[in-house]
């Protein structure tokens, strides 16, 4: 901190379920920590205050708070995947691994660290990862992460 105090960083939940062998094994990682907000910076409801509001279609609703789609949505997207793959009784496809952290507006701090001394338990048969940390383009046009730094990138096209 500025005046010198160290304080902790908040703990990197690392999360499992399923181990079975003829599956892959894919890690999602998100992060649940957001940027600075206030209300008069242009919010029309507490930005910390997640405000469900009617959407253009009876069935959708519009989720308005700080994290929203940045990253605590897509993180909790991943989440009720799981629970309605286990609602409906349906056999997991894959084996899921997580990583969430709370320090990734600030550069991850101690994420690294965390990667190299797990790199040959929690992550030694991860097939896949997948980074839900994006954004849509416009309404009805969400970004899709194809690559990133020191990945291997690929073409994806979806009809």
């Amino acid at each position: 901190l500025p005046d010198g105090q160290d304080i902790p960083l908040p703990p990197v939940i690392l999360g499992e379920l399923g181990k079975d062998p003829q599956n892959p094994t894919v890690c999602f990682y998100g992060h649940v920590d957001v940027q600075p907000a206030k209300k008069e910076d242009g919010w029309n409801t507490d930005p910390y205050t997640l405000t469900e509001i009617d959407g253009v279609y009876i069935f959708l609703r519009n989720l308005y708070g700080r994290g929203a789609t940045d990253n605590k949505g897509p993180v909790l997207a991943w989440i009720n995947a799981v629970q309605t793959f286990r609602a409906l009784k349906l056999a997991m496809p894959v084996n899921f691994r997580f990583v969430i952290e709370g320090m990734e507006e600030a550069g991850s701090l101690g994420l690294e660290k965390l990667l190299e001394e797990e790199k040959h338990c929690f992550f030694s048969d991860v097939d896949y990862i997948v980074i839900s940390d994006n954004l849509w383009l416009s309404n009805k046009k969400p970004a899709l992460t194809y690559g990133c730094r020191g990945n291997a990138c690929f073409f994806v096209e979806v009809k």
